[in-house]
């Protein structure tokens, strides 16, 4: 019986190759982007499954209660050492330190070669608490002593090739040499930790006192603390305990810490600790739903579409004894047979489109990973869910047909039924491409408005240019010099960053002039020259400039108006001459002037409080401001006096308003996601749109025959297709307009600097889809409007 439904199946879609190769095409791009959703979904939720005790590790994060509460992924380094010691929770306790970019040298002489990688800084017992497997090690070395490192089997292969890595060395930053002494097995790159060079927390001292030291002073956003705890453990009881640490070790701090433990399982999904939000990939689900959604209503609206040119067939069939359930079998049948040939081309679709969904994201996602049982399962899943749901109603309208009126030619189209179901399941598919629209103006409109506004600071033609740390002042004003008088170059400044888009963000807590106490808040600190101003074209509103500072103690500095509101200082002239206590003691410095604000952080945090004071040690960055003519010459010419100050170094110039650019680069991607997928949910919706008018100019041949024989011209018959759907595109707009906006302003609520939800991002959504509506239809339609009437009389 089955066997004989597909044959039939078969016949009846090589007849209607037409209506075949729509359905077809539209559930391809539907089943094709669930594919890469699926691949995308599965990538995110593999996220540090691999570790054997997965479910006891946890990360210790911490609430930094100010007059705000911001979260970190991090503790003060001393944490690591007291929990483990005095506490008896955790069988193991590993702190670790992440730095980003650093430049690495392996051999010598001529044969070096120099990269740069990101490195972690590890204490051993990381490696009893998560499943980083040796390959290979010297037996009686370990992580313990200074200067050593495990490598992964790729990093191996990049930087010593065929060779045995055990025992060979490298130089780290141009000043340590680290040997070799195991290789790890590759692991997944779907870790909290995606470093492939783990060096010895012991060689952290002679790199970074603070994340090294054993101190509460303060938390670095590169460290971070993981415990394996006891099985059983109440966990909420142990985050009670914890409370008892900030009292003992920070009781005059103004920065209240709350230390919570956060399940291994979770760090990957909470934005609050640097997670990707679950919003996110519920919305990315749910859009796979919307386009296989809106493939399975054209097969619903053609096929229901097509009823009435099947009726004699059905009719004949209920005569000859087909019950209703066998034609319901038959149709679904069709169906299936459908959805099989969609679903093998919507595979070859995502494997010609998955490099370019890469590059979007940043991904290495491969279609090998998707040779698993869970694959298939979901690819039978969504097949028999397409079928059944596209072929059912179908299914049952044409198995209701009458057969008496179905042979005797007198069924008429309303006998059919499915109209008003058609006219539903179109607004349906309306609404649904013009919300994604509405939604891609709404977000391209606020990116727009972020990277494009004033900022406050000059990011134009600036490039910014890393340095090493500790530098002594006089080679760092030769190099400034020698930069400054490059033609091109406008103006020089040395700097720890940028005003925005930073790559090195210190805060502190600061005590103002007689105030007892230290204030609730803490402050942005811009070590940079006295040319910082200047530079970046910050505006003084009072005071003046600091001058240069010759001693290793900031005397002044200058501060910008924001502190003067969080402090409650009515003016900026009354913060002058004033004295800032910052870094515990350590800066004790005079206000000079006030800035007018800037915008430090991107568009969704609030302008920092900040102080800009000279502290040449402290100096990571050089800012080169040029005219933007031949800049490409220019670059070349800093280059090589760069690179004969800092021989054996890597040369990397980035332009600032790039840099800028990068903090909405996740934005970005789902700009272009949300482009993507309202291309897609268009072309499925006017491929449907497409097979409805052929059916219609089809069905209503004559009629157009006999209008233009009594007068009517082209475009009176353009309209008499384009008013009825238009009037569906106009009621879909009703309905995704309320659906887009209370989504949207939800999305904008996570700015604090953001654009409005302007009327007309809706209808020009709802134009977009007329027009495009127009397109799809005008050619079936005017090709019969123009023909000779004496033929679409003759149509049968």
């Amino acid at each position: 019986m089955f066997k004989n439904y597909i044959r039939i199946a078969w016949r009846n879609l090589v007849k209607r190759k037409v209506f075949t190769a729509i359905n077809i095409l539209g559930l391809a791009i539907g089943f094709g982007s669930s594919i890469l959703i699926y691949l995308f979904l599965t990538y995110h939720n593999s996220f540090d499954n691999f570790h054997e005790n997965g479910d006891r590790i946890y990360r210790v994060v911490t609430e930094e209660r100010r007059d705000y509460i911001d979260y970190e992924a991090s503790v003060p380094p001393a944490f690591a050492k007291v929990f483990r010691e005095d506490y008896n929770y955790a069988e193991k306790v590993a702190k670790v330190v992440s730095w980003e970019n650093y430049q690495l040298n392996v051999g010598e002489g001529t044969n070096t070669k120099s990269f740069k990688e990101d490195v972690v800084f590890v204490e051993p017992d990381l490696f009893d608490i998560m499943t980083f497997p040796l390959a290979d090690a010297i037996g009686t070395r370990s992580l313990e002593d200074p200067n050593t490192a495990y490598i992964s089997e790729n990093m191996a292969q990049k930087m010593y090739g065929a060779e045995n890595p055990i025992g060979k060395t490298f130089l780290y930053d141009n000043k340590e040499t680290i040997e070799v002494i195991g290789i790890l097995k590759n692991a997944p790159k779907t870790s909290v930790i995606p470093e492939e060079i783990f060096i010895s927390f012991g060689t952290l001292k002679k790199f970074n006192d603070f994340t090294a030291d054993e101190t509460w002073g303060g938390i670095s956003s590169n460290l971070q603390c993981f415990a394996l705890f006891h099985p059983n453990q109440n966990i909420s009881q142990i985050e009670d305990v914890l409370t008892e640490l900030p009292k003992k070790h920070r009781p005059e701090s103004k920065n209240k810490h709350v230390y919570k433990l956060q399940p291994l399982s979770e760090v990957h999904f909470n934005p609050k600790y640097g997670g990707i939000n679950p919003a996110v990939l519920w919305i990315f689900g749910v859009i796979g739903l919307f386009l296989i959604a809106v493939a399975c209503i054209n097969f619903i609206n053609i096929s229901t579409a097509q009823a009435f040119y099947r009726s004699k067939e059905i009719g004949i069939r209920k005569v000859l004894g087909s019950f209703k359930q066998h034609l319901f079998w038959q149709f679904l049948s069709e169906t299936f047979v459908i959805s099989l040939f969609a679903i093998g081309l919507g595979v070859l679709l995502a494997v010609l489109f998955l490099p370019s969904f890469n590059n979007l994201f940043e991904l290495n996602l491969s279609m090998n990973s998707l040779l698993n049982y869970q694959f298939f399962t979901f690819l039978v899943v969504v097949l028999a869910a397409v079928s059944f749901l596209s072929g059912s109603y179908p299914g049952i309208l044409m198995s209701r047909i009458v057969p008496v009126l179905a042979l005797k030619g007198k069924l008429k189209h309303n006998d059919t039924g499915g109209s008003t179901t058609r006219k539903v399941l179109v607004v349906a598919q309306f609404a649904i491409s013009i919300t994604l629209i509405a939604a891609t103006l709404i977000i391209s409109n606020q990116i727009d408005y972020a990277v494009n506004s004033d900022l406050g600071f000059d990011k134009e033609s600036i490039v910014m240019v890393g340095i090493p740390k500790n530098l002594e002042k006089v080679q760092l004003n030769s190099l400034k010099e020698q930069i400054s008088n490059i033609p091109g170059v406008t103006k020089v400044s040395a700097c720890l960053t940028s005003p925005g888009g930073s790559v090195n963000n210190w805060g502190t807590s600061i005590k103002y002039h007689n105030r007892p106490e230290f204030e609730e808040f803490s402050i942005q600190a811009k070590l940079a020259d006295t040319n910082y101003l200047n530079t970046f074209d910050l505006s003084l509103v009072a005071g003046r400039n600091f001058f240069e500072n010759n001693s290793d103690s900031i005397a002044e500095m200058v501060v910008n108006e924001m502190l003067a509101k969080k402090l409650g200082v009515s003016t900026p002239e009354e913060l002058l001459g004033k004295q800032i206590t910052a870094n515990g003691g350590y800066i004790k410095a005079t206000i000079v002037g006030v800035v007018k604000d800037f915008h430090d952080n991107d568009f969704t945090e609030e302008i920092s409080p900040i102080f800009i004071a000279d502290q040449t040690r402290w100096f990571d960055e050089i800012a080169i401001k040029t005219n933007g003519q031949n800049t490409k010459h220019t670059l070349e010419q800093i280059g090589k006096r760069w690179s004969s100050a800092f021989q054996g170094y890597i040369y990397e110039p980035r332009f600032l308003d790039e840099r800028v650019a990068e903090q909405y680069e996740t934005e970005q991607r789902y700009l272009s996601l949300s482009k993507v997928f309202s291309a897609l949910a268009i072309l499925i919706g006017c491929l449907g749109l497409y097979g409805l008018i052929l059916f219609f100019v089809g069905q209503r041949t004559k009629e157009i025959g006999i209008r233009k024989v009594l007068g009517s011209n082209v475009a009176s018959i353009l309209t008499l297709f384009t008013v009825d759907f238009f009037s569906l595109i106009l009621i879909a707009g009703l309905v995704a307009t309320p659906v887009a906006w209370y989504f949207m302003e939800q999305w904008l609520q996570g700015y604090t600097y953001r654009t409005q939800i302007h009327w007309w991002f809706f209808a020009l959504a709802i134009v977009a889809i007329m027009i495009i509506t127009l397109i799809t239809i005008s050619y079936q339609t005017l090709k019969v409007a123009v023909a000779n009437p004496v033929k679409s009389l003759r149509t049968e």
